[in-house]
């Protein structure tokens, strides 16, 4: 695959980069360790990145994807689009509806004749339960909407099944949900392979067996984790609120990135 001189990477927290290392400010993230990546083929590579935490499907469509036409060149220009996981975990979700808005996008990402690449998710988690049975059919039914979505307009396609280490929570931040920093250093890795650009093949690596924790840390961790995180989500749900409100975008303009 020939060199990328623009990188455009489109979605919410996951492509922001929470939780990884902060530098200047800002999250790091896998996208910008792909952007590292790929600053080594081009002495004119420039990377924007429009994502922002907590945005819906349609918001990424309407906020993020008009900017990114404007800034795309031709097919040397790499589109990351990663959005609509949290439209999933909203109680009102409907696959169908969720489904047109995501083809709509990627239609038109495609017709700038950009390079686009798209992911899907884990949709098996470790717990048990009704939760899990929902967390599955959800999210096994965006999956399918995606892949056929990417065969459809020739993206590439990051499987999740390809990289079942995503499932394990040692490369999960504390909330559970994000990555850690291993796990976007390894999603980088995975992704610079994907494309055929030189890549570190240790993020391959497994770690070894997890060992069992006593009854009693398990549930001291799992309420912590409550407190801290799920009762601040659903207050934020109640009042209407996004963790994403008021922000703005890492580098919402090409900039020269080495």
């Amino acid at each position: 695959m020939a060199a990328f001189t623009r990188f455009i990477a489109l979605g919410d927290s996951m492509t922001e980069g929470m939780c990884d290392e902060i530098i200047d400010g800002k999250y790091r993230g896998w996208a910008d360790r792909v952007a590292d990546g790929l600053a080594t083929e081009s002495s004119y590579f420039s990377y924007a990145n429009l994502a922002i935490r907590g945005k819906l499907l349609h918001q990424v469509i309407n906020e993020q994807i008009p900017i990114a036409l404007g800034i795309i060149k031709d097919q040397s220009t790499l589109v990351s689009f990663h959005a609509g996981a949290n439209d999933v975990l909203r109680p009102k979700y409907q696959s169908e509806v969720a489904f047109t808005k995501y083809e709509s996008g990627i239609k038109e990402l495609a017709q700038s004749g950009a390079t686009i690449i798209v992911f899907t998710v884990i949709d098996r988690v470790e717990s048990e339960g009704k939760a899990a049975e929902l967390w599955h059919e959800r999210f096994s039914a965006f999956n399918v909407n995606v892949r056929k979505v990417a065969n459809k307009y020739g993206a590439i396609i990051m499987e999740a099944d390809d990289a079942r280490w995503l499932s394990d929570k040692r490369f999960l931040a504390l909330d559970r949900l994000h990555l850690n920093s291993e796990g976007h250093w390894r999603l980088a890795q995975a992704v610079l392979e994907k494309l055929g650009k030189n890549f570190d093949a240790g993020w391959k690596i497994d770690l070894p067996p997890v060992e069992k924790k006593p009854w009693y840390k398990k549930k001291g961790g799992d309420a912590r984790w409550l407190i801290t995180f799920v009762l601040p989500w659903i207050w934020r749900r109640v009042r209407g609120k996004s963790s994403g409100d008021g922000r703005s975008a890492k580098y919402e303009r090409p900039i020269a990135w080495s």
